[in-house]
Parts: structure tokens; C-alpha cells; sequence
């Protein structure tokens, strides 16, 4: 790590003194050097200096990606203010949730319903236009008064699904964001000529961090839409010269299908590098790619909010170790426990635990939480439990085996069945709710019960919580089965799958 990048905005300093003409990001048809990405960020620490936030403040963001969105993150770290980033779609009962729980001093949308949620709690409210014209404006950067930030403060709240209801949100200060960031780098290596093309949101921790890794090696982060599987994402791909395609399943199985049915004049992209995370990469789509681009490496990786990345394949090292996600980040260990906390042998399955520096801070203003999944043990680095269970070989390759509570992965993104399920039983009509998690090839399931129909179900529960958390698939049912114990009967909704899924609901 370098000796001045202690504070996250370090990065940006860094890489704009050494390649400041550069491009450094990209959205839509605006892109920013180094240089320009650095201005913006002062002018946008300085106007929220301005208007009176201060150290430890919070600021969360609610908008569509643009180029603004980076500038401020750095503007946030610069200042000495923590801020949170949420996906665009989070309206209504989620978003008063996060400006309850975090209390923030600012709310950076363009939504009217949310600048009204924010005016009743006396909670100052700001568009994206009027945050580009600060940014944007003519003239010489202000210089930022010093807020004294040391690394150890919060720089970053991720709001993350979890076995209750509503979201909480991980702590992540400067000191645990930038290690993470370096160890990651080392990793893979992303080079000052990559062309990074990221069609995962900011809110996402792993489109995040290809903003922070591409600043840190100085390519240039191309910012896409969010959970883009069309197809313009191959033209996408051509058009931004892309390099380095960071992707979830779902991203990669509509380039492969796009690739595979292409009829078009000209290359395909120069695509060097895939990383994957947020779920298993079929093999199958890995073997279209590689076909259809004969120099693409692929890298799978491992990781949650809670530690960023816990381990990474080396370059198509899947071809080797099938199945596996990789090593432990460099200073950081991964290893499995039995359920008395007994780190288990090569080949034995048991819970998955990071310990090192990328384990962060714990969960904002959940106490109790906090203390069942992050853990002081055997020294100074804290160890994450993370929930998910696997095994490690001889030579410390992680294996996933899945996990034993409610959390499933949905398109790369982590989704609580608690969570949905709450949400479908907040729509008006609808008595109960169960949440089957998806199992290949079928996506998740929602089963309703209530005198509204599948899709009243889906178009309420809009208003409820994210539209990427929602199951595409409802069945309205007269009632949920039940157990001996009076607990919905998984194993009977299961059985009713297969019919299900052929229903369309939307």
C-alpha cells in the first residue's frame, strides 16, 4: 500500500498528480480525467463544508448513476463525512428505514416522493442537476478546510440485506476500505491502459469498488446501467473499448448469448479480463466466452459487504479447480469452523470465516448483531463469521457450499426471503407470504396469500421495497402449508414449484 494512501480520497489525489489527463470514469456521454474528477471532488467537499456538514456527518445518495456520484464519494471521504450510497429503486418503506436508522444531514435524489420522506424528518435535500453545476462550474477548485479525519473513522455505510426485515447497514472506515482496495489490486491487476466497463450499480459493493481499484491502478471505470443483460450490452462493450467486464452471472450469460448469436460486422471487445461475484458462474457460460473470445482470462472471486472480497481465483485458475473461488486475499486468512468455533481440516465442511484487515467496523448501531458476526479473536485482527459454509483444500482454496439462513442470491445481488416476504405482507390484501430462494434453473418464488391476484401481489409490493429484490414468479395460494410446529412447510411449497414457475405473472 502506498504510504499516503491512508484516507480513501488519497487515491484519487494520487492518481491525478501521476496521470492527470487520464479518463478516469465514464457515464453515458460524459467522461472525466483525473484532473477533472479531482477538481469536483473539491468544489463538492467545499460546497458541503459550506453548507454546514461536518466531520461524522451522513450523507446518503438515492439516484441514478452518473459521473456526479464518484465526485461526491470522494467529496464525502475529502470532507470527512460518512456517506451511503442506495440503489436507485429504493423508495418508501426502505428509504424511510435508512433515513431513520442513519440520520443524515443531506439526501441527494431527484425524486420528489423521496425529498418529501426527507422534509418531514427536517432533512435537508439536493438533486443531482444542482450538485453538477457545483461540481462542474468553471474556475479553480476551493481549497477544503482539513477535518482531521484519521483512518480508523467511518467512511462508508452499505445498507445489505439480512435476516430481518428491513436492511442494515455495514461500517466500512478508510483504513479497512483502502486495504481492501491494494489487496484487491494485487489480485488482479488492473493496468493503467484497462478500459474497466461496470454494469453493476455504485449501491453494489463490488461496483463500488471497481470505481476505487480502477483509481488506484489509473484505467478508466466505465459506469453502466444497472443489472444490464440486453442487448445493447454488447455494443456497450464495443463502443467503450472494454478491457475488463466486472459481472454477475446474469451479466455474463446475456454476453454469452449475445456472442453467440451475433451477426454483426466488426470485432467483438477487447475484453482481456472477467471477475466474477455475487453468485456461482455456470461453467457453461465460462466455455461460450472463452470461445468466443480466445484471449479472455476469467477470475472468480468470493466475497460479502461485510469484508469486501475474502478470496480470488488466480487468472483461470477455474480450468484448474473447478468449483472453487479461490485464495485468501494477501494479509488476510480464510478458513472453516465446526459449530463449536474449531477450525476444521483440508476437505471438512463448516462455516466460512475472513479474518484481517477487510473485515469491517461491524453493523451501524446494531450492537447485538454485531457481536454475533464480528469477533476480537486470537489477536488484533477481527474475524467475520460470515454464515456461509464450505471447505478449504490442502493448498487454501475456498469452496462454497451454501449457506443456513435466509439469504440467496438473486442476479448477483444478496436478497433476504425475511426481508421480501415482510414487504409482500405490507401490500394491502395480502394476509402471508413465503419466499422460496432460487434453485437453477428456477428463480425465486413468492406464494401470497390474500383475495389479490400474482400480479397485484408484484405491482404492490413496488411500493414496498427494491424491484430487483422482488421474485418474478408469484403463486397466490388460499393458504400456506403448515407444519406439526405450526412453521410454513418448505418442503410442500417446494412441491408446488414446478407448476409455478410456468405461471406468468408479469
Amino acid at each position: 500500500m502506498s504510504a499516503h494512501a491512508e484516507l480513501l480520497h488519497h487515491l484519487l489525489d494520487e492518481a491525478a498528480a501521476a496521470t492527470p489527463d487520464a479518463p478516469a470514469v465514464s457515464s453515458g456521454d460524459h467522461t472525466l480525467t483525473y484532473r477533472e474528477l479531482d477538481a469536483a471532488s473539491h468544489r463538492l467537499a467545499g460546497w458541503l463544508q459550506a453548507q454546514g456538514l461536518r466531520r461524522g456527518d451522513r450523507l446518503v445518495v438515492c439516484a441514478p448513476g452518473s459521473v456526479v456520484q464518484p465526485a461526491l464519494v470522494y467529496a464525502a471521504a475529502r470532507a470527512g463525512i460518512t456517506f451511503s450510497l442506495l440503489h436507485e429503486q429504493v423508495r418508501g418503506v426502505q428509504l424511510d428505514h435508512v433515513l431513520d436508522d442513519c440520520e443524515p444531514a443531506l439526501l441527494v435524489t431527484d425524486d420528489t416522493d423521496a425529498r418529501e420522506a426527507a422534509r418531514r424528518r427536517d432533512v435537508r435535500a439536493q438533486t443531482t442537476e444542482a450538485l453538477a453545476a457545483v461540481a462542474f462550474a468553471d474556475g479553480p477548485a476551493p481549497e477544503v478546510a482539513p477535518p482531521g479525519t484519521l483512518a480508523v473513522d467511518p467512511v462508508c455505510l452499505i445498507y445489505t440485506s439480512g435476516t430481518t426485515s428491513l436492511p442494515k447497514a455495514v461500517v466500512t472506515t478508510h483504513q479497512q476500505l483502502t486495504f481492501s482496495v491494494h489487496a484487491i489490486q494485487s489480485v488482479l491487476g488492473y493496468r493503467p491502459s484497462d478500459v474497466v466497463y461496470s454494469p453493476l450499480p455504485l449501491s453494489f459493493d463490488y461496483g463500488l469498488y471497481q470505481l476505487f481499484v480502477s483509481t488506484l491502478s489509473g484505467a478508466h471505470v466505465v459506469l453502466g446501467r444497472p443489472a444490464e443483460v440486453g442487448p445493447a450490452l454488447l455494443n456497450n462493450l464495443v463502443r467503450a473499448g472494454a478491457t475488463v467486464l466486472a459481472a454477475v452471472p446474469s451479466v455474463a450469460e446475456a454476453l454469452a448469448r449475445l456472442l453467440g448469436r451475433a451477426r454483426r460486422p466488426g470485432p467483438p471487445p477487447p475484453l482481456r479480463l472477467l471477475t466474477n461475484t455475487g453468485a456461482a458462474m455456470p461453467a457453461e457460460t465460462l466455455r461460450t466466452l472463452r470461445s468466443a473470445l480466445p484471449g479472455l482470462h476469467v477470475q472468480l472471486m468470493f466475497g460479502l459487504t461485510e469484508c469486501k472480497r475474502a478470496t480470488i481465483m488466480p487468472p483461470d485458475g477455474d480450468l484448474e479447480r473447478p468449483g472453487s473461488s479461490g485464495r485468501a486475499l494477501p494479509g488476510t486468512e480464510v478458513f472453516v469452523v465446526d459449530e463449536e468455533g474449531r477450525r476444521l481440516a483440508p476437505g471438512e465442511i463448516g462455516e466460512i470465516v475472513v479474518r484481517g484487515p477487510n473485515v469491517m467496523a461491524g453493523y451501524w448501531r446494531r450492537p447485538e448483531l454485531t457481536a454475533q458476526r464480528f469477533r476480537r479473536v486470537e489477536g488484533l485482527f477481527p474475524q467475520l463469521d460470515t454464515g456461509d459454509y464450505g471447505w478449504v483444500d490442502e493448498d487454501g482454496f475456498l469452496y462454497f457450499d451454501g449457506r443456513r439462513d435466509d439469504i440467496y442470491k438473486e442476479n448477483g445481488f444478496r436478497v433476504s426471503a425475511t426481508e421480501v416476504e415482510a414487504a409482500a405482507r405490507r401490500v394491502p390484501g395480502v394476509t402471508a407470504a413465503a419466499v422460496l430462494p432460487p434453485q437453477r434453473p428456477a428463480p425465486a418464488l413468492l406464494f401470497a396469500v390474500g383475495g389479490l391476484s400474482a400480479s397485484e401481489v408484484l405491482r404492490g409490493m413496488r411500493e414496498e421495497i427494491e424491484e430487483f429484490k422482488i421474485p418474478r414468479h408469484c403463486l397466490v395460494l388460499d393458504a400456506l402449508p403448515l407444519t406439526g410446529n405450526g412453521k410454513v412447510d418448505r418442503k410442500a411449497l417446494a412441491a408446488l414449484t414446478e407448476e409455478a414457475v410456468r405461471v406468468r405473472t408479469r
